[in-house]
């Protein structure tokens, strides 16, 4: 979808799809959507900050995250579940077998090598923002590992991947959702899990 100020739900998810102005910062313009949406004053929005730099969101139920990349900014916002998002844009990776090594659980490593050369560096791309949305979600970001939850089905450019496989720290993957979000130009995906103290920081 192209950028939009109208929101988009996936399930207990709304999901803003904004332009970021060139050298604009992503939380005032995050803060903005988020206080018109919750009927707060922007200024007056309390949104603290986890242990490991998440945003968290002082307000009842309620949970927020949001990425940018280039000219694009995505927002999530939900209630009763924590939330995690993540959009990249599309360019030339040649190093994308390297990279998956390097970062990747062994068998993500070998689907990617299976692929045409031609259909790899999509498909390290949606492994990548899948793998950060669930991360983002926890709360501990990239630096708890991307080999430490496993997906499959990063094959297809059409689904969201599947997560078969984490580190208990992360809860099981019945308790998460994935969904792909369709974006022009972008490739974006979006977690959550019901909100609990099994999920704090």
């Amino acid at each position: 979808m192209p950028a939009s100020a109208r929101p988009r739900r996936f399930g207990p998810v709304l999901v803003a799809d904004l332009a970021l102005p060139p050298k604009a910062a992503a939380e005032p313009a995050a803060r903005a959507w988020l206080g018109a949406e919750l009927g707060v004053d922007p200024a007056a929005l309390a949104i603290g900050r986890g242990p490991h730099g998440r945003p968290a969101l002082q307000l009842g139920d309620w949970d927020c995250n949001w990425s940018h990349s280039g000219d694009r900014l995505a927002i999530a916002l939900g209630e009763g579940v924590r939330v995690g998002i993540d959009i990249e844009r599309p360019r030339a990776r040649p190093r994308v077998l390297e990279l998956a090594d390097r970062y990747f659980a062994p068998g993500e490593t070998a689907g990617l090598a299976a692929l045409p050369e031609d259909r790899r560096a999509d498909a390290f791309l949606r492994l990548w923002c899948a793998k950060e949305s669930v991360l983002k979600a926890h709360g501990r970001g990239l630096a708890f590992g991307l080999h430490r939850l496993c997906f499959d089905g990063f094959e297809d450019p059409a689904a969201a991947p599947r997560l078969v496989a984490m580190d208990a720290a992360l809860g099981a993957p019945g308790d998460w959702t994935l969904r792909r979000l369709p974006l022009d130009g972008f490739v974006g995906m979006l977690a959550w899990h019901p909100a609990g103290p099994r999920f704090s920081d």
